[in-house]
């Protein structure tokens, strides 16, 4: 498995996020396998720039682009109150999180600003919008069901044949209803849809290769 350059690790671990390193190297491997079909790589949920750091590296080594979808006002988990708030995401003149300037000094520190587009806005939204075979999705975004599940429907026909649908945060155990349970349920309904076929695990983060139709 190619891994990414001692810059471009440093990069992804300097930066705000929750995905452990091991889980970051499969996404990248994952990314490096999906660009050799030469279609952008997608992800929703930017937050601030952790995981896209690595998309992007492995979209300039194939020679296409990383997409990342966000409205940049933080999922339902990091709202104050939650555990997984960070308050340096707030803007203290609206009072609500802005994640996009951190996600922009990541992308700048790492020196990948041209190798990704940002799509500022709602999942839906975007997805609502879009037309074109991607060679990567991954579904990173809202941990409800309604989110989780949008964010299914509104990209996951758009990858294409031999591509691959990555989800993060599949935690089976019912214990952890509120962190993981919808992206399994998510995760679940792409297996039984014939549509995906499972090709690596490691962590929460599923691997899922577009093989059929049927989503």
């Amino acid at each position: 498995m190619s891994a990414p350059k001692p810059e471009i690790m440093a990069a992804f671990e300097a930066a705000k996020g929750f995905m452990p390193v091991d889980e970051g190297l499969a996404l990248y491997a994952a990314a490096l396998e999906a660009g050799r079909l030469g279609l952008p790589l997608l992800e929703v949920g930017t937050y601030c720039g952790r995981s896209t750091v690595l998309l992007a590296d492995a979209a300039r080594e194939s020679g296409t682009l990383a997409l990342t979808v966000d409205h940049h006002r933080g999922s339902e988990e990091q709202q104050p109150g939650w555990d997984y708030h960070d308050p340096e995401t707030v803007d203290p003149e609206i009072g609500l999180m802005d994640t996009l300037p951190t996600f922009r000094r990541t992308l700048y520190g790492a020196g990948l600003e041209d190798h990704v587009v940002a799509l500022v806005g709602r999942s839906p939204q975007i997805a609502a919008l879009w037309g074109k075979p991607l060679g990567l999705v991954f579904v990173d975004g809202g941990h409800t069901d309604e989110h989780a599940t949008a964010d299914y429907e509104g990209w996951a026909p758009h990858v294409a044949e031999g591509g691959l649908l990555v989800v993060h945060d599949v935690f089976p155990e019912p214990e952890d209803e509120f962190t993981g349970q919808a992206p399994y349920r998510v995760y679940l309904r792409a297996l039984e849809s014939g549509a995906f076929t499972e090709v690596a695990v490691t962590g929460s983060l599923r691997v899922l290769r577009r093989t059929g139709t049927g989503i």
